[in-house]
């Protein structure tokens, strides 16, 4: 795909697929743009776990269904090496903080292999890291 990769969090996933999420509106705009600007749109298998078992919890089997028909088939899955996982589970045991997850660490690590500094995400964990985030100011 064309244009700058942009990482994708559970965060956004969420936001997109349910309608009474306080984002969704946000998160639809943010989502169709990125799609409509031909960005590469980049997640771990960890957050495509993490946000398919959200789903079917949440929103259910249909909402499971849709989501792999109209959302995976976009997506630059990056496949997390015993590396990685074993630098996000250190990451996850220095920063000593029970809100910020292995998912979390495992993606602000790809997100650094890859290159890439443009995150969809609502989870402020992200800024924190010193990506930039959208929804917000578009290039």
């Amino acid at each position: 795909m064309a244009g700058e990769a942009v990482y994708v969090d559970t965060s956004a996933f969420l936001a997109v697929m349910d309608t009474a999420d306080r984002q969704h509106r946000d998160a639809t705009a943010a989502w169709e743009w990125l799609v409509e600007a031909g960005r590469s749109l980049v997640c771990s298998n960890y957050a495509l776990t993490e946000t398919c078992a959200l789903l079917q919890r949440r929103l259910g089997l249909e909402a499971l269904r849709l989501f792999c028909a109209e959302v995976y088939p976009l997506l630059d899955v990056v496949w997390v090496t015993k590396t990685v996982h074993e630098a996000g589970m250190e990451a996850v045991m220095v920063a000593g903080r029970r809100q910020l997850s292995l998912v979390d660490c495992v993606s602000f690590i790809v997100m650094r292999q890859v290159g890439i500094q443009r995150a969809f995400a609502f989870d402020a964990h992200f800024a924190e890291q010193g990506f930039r985030c959208l929804p917000g100011p578009r290039p």
